[in-house]
């Protein structure tokens, strides 16, 4: 899978758990899941629950605390998917 459908599917994603006042415009690649979109840490499980199962991976204890911005999450399941 090329890094450009990845980003397209976890976009989607975390379009889903946006908050009612955050656009999905909001979305970019440097943006930090909780601080600038405004999702909860619930939603965070949520997201990293969705991310395994959209790409058919698991996320350790590790991989979830990097998880902060939409580029990391990027990296990590490039990564993953690589392996």
């Amino acid at each position: 899978m090329q890094e450009n459908e990845i980003q397209e599917a976890l976009f989607k994603i975390v379009k889903v758990y946006l908050p009612q006042d955050v656009k999905e415009s909001a979305i970019q690649l440097e943006s930090h899941l909780m601080q600038d979109l405004g999702i909860n840490s619930a939603h965070l499980v949520d997201i990293v629950l969705d991310v395994e199962d959209a790409f058919d991976i698991t996320l350790d204890e590790k991989d979830m605390e990097a998880m902060k911005t939409v580029s990391n999450a990027i990296e990590i399941v490039t990564a993953k998917t690589a392996s």
